[in-house]
């Protein structure tokens, strides 16, 4: 595979950089910086959301035909990095990384016609109905019920962890619309509005004082026939291929090498009590020099799965290898800001910082305070406390080695 950069691509990597010194505001840029989620906050997101759409590379990786882009799998690895490097907001993965492709491989005519837009403009914000509070890692023990009423569905029961769902105004759930002896079996895929009567909002407040995450209830809430995707009962087959572009749809590596450099400009810029910078202590430098190799090792790994990709492929298992890889790197690159970071972790000051969601009693600011420590050092500690989630959604790191030992080893 050729990884340099040809004229072509050059020129490309260059269009992006002028659109980002003209829409990539100071105040869009900050959020980018000072984000403590791997979400951007609501409003936020849409700001950038707005602006990618108004330039058509908001789905750059959806097919043509439905708005994506004809890129190569350099240019889609150029645009990734040049956003991370320009510190660009994330945008919520649940309809343009999840929904949106679980859509063009399953859905209806009609489902693609009337939601792709939609995803697409930002009208719709979804989230995932996936987890519940007895089914998570083992996902097919869910109860969430669909009865079949003729033309509609009565849905009863909840979800869990549902990012964002306090702002969604759409989602994406897994139903049991039978028993089987094999719990996969009589599992279908449902799409719901979420303001439709009997749904019910309920926040959970992370480690770091975020509300990002919520449990939904449904108390007989109705749903057309015509929002499922897929066959009725074969809902496993949709979830399986939605999670591999959840947990693989996506690029880690030129996120990681971004929050690497930082973390060597925070080791180098400031010195301790005895005149001696953190960057010359030679363990962490042994420290920063293993997260680049590994990083670099997960960007080719990367590169050979994008090119899967620009073929028509699925991730596949590979994609439990990156989700695995790329969560436990960044929890360890979090490991190594606080480290750089030292005692300046320690205030705990969420009105200096752009949290994924609102933090009880911060949220809007509060008083005149001013931060305490060096700007960087705002969003560390709480970025360490989000991160800790990393291993565990999108499907447990130790579920996601059964799947490899499965189904790339054999074992």
């Amino acid at each position: 595979m050729n990884l340099s950069l040809s004229a072509r691509d050059t020129a490309f990597r260059d269009e992006i950089r002028r659109f980002l010194d003209e829409k990539l505001t100071p105040d869009l840029r900050a959020a980018g910086e000072l984000m403590t989620s791997v979400y951007a906050d609501y409003e936020t997101t849409m700001r950038w959301h707005a602006a990618l759409h108004e330039k058509g590379w908001v789905a750059p990786a959806w097919p043509v035909e439905y708005g994506g882009c004809d890129w190569s799998v350099m240019q889609h690895y150029i645009f990734a990095s040049e956003l991370s490097s320009a510190g660009a907001p994330a945008l919520s993965p649940m309809g343009l990384g999840m929904c949106g492709p679980v859509l063009i491989g399953y859905g209806t005519s009609e489902q693609k016609a009337f939601y792709l837009p939609r995803i697409l403009s930002g009208a719709d914000f979804w989230c995932q109905g996936y987890s519940e509070p007895g089914s998570g890692s083992d996902l097919a023990s869910l109860k969430m019920s669909a009865v079949d009423m003729g033309d509609h569905f009565l849905c009863n029961g909840s979800k869990i962890w549902t990012t964002h769902a306090n702002y969604a105004n759409r989602i994406f759930n897994l139903v049991r619309t039978s028993k089987e002896d094999i719990p996969q079996r009589g599992i279908t895929f449902l799409l719901i509005d979420m303001e439709t009567p009997g749904v019910k909002v309920e926040p959970l407040v992370m480690l770091s004082g975020e509300h990002i995450q919520n449990q939904v209830f449904f108390t007989d809430v109705r749903v057309p026939k015509a929002n499922v995707v897929g066959k009725v009962g074969e809902g496993w087959t949709v979830a399986k291929y939605l999670m591999q572009f959840e947990r693989g749809g996506h690029a880690y590596a030129p996120g990681l090498h971004t929050r690497l450099r930082r973390i060597r400009a925070m080791a180098g810029g400031e010195s301790n009590s005895n005149g001696a910078r953190l960057i010359d202590d030679p363990d962490f430098a042994d420290k920063l020099t293993a997260a680049e190799v590994e990083i670099t090792a997960l960007e080719f790994t990367e590169h050979r799965i994008m090119s899967a990709l620009s073929h028509g492929d699925a991730p596949g298992a590979e994609s439990s290898l990156l989700k695995t890889r790329g969560t436990e790197v960044s929890q360890r690159l979090t490991e190594l800001a606080l480290e750089a970071v030292a005692a300046y972790a320690l205030p705990y000051q969420p009105q200096a910082t752009r949290p994924g969601g609102p933090v009880p009693g911060f949220t809007p600011p509060t008083g005149n305070a001013t931060p305490v420590g060096p700007r960087h050092s705002w969003p560390v500690a709480a970025k360490y406390l989000n991160d800790r989630a990393g291993s565990i959604y999108a499907g447990t790191n130790e579920i996601q080695r059964n799947i490899m030992a499965k189904a790339v080893l054999g074992l």
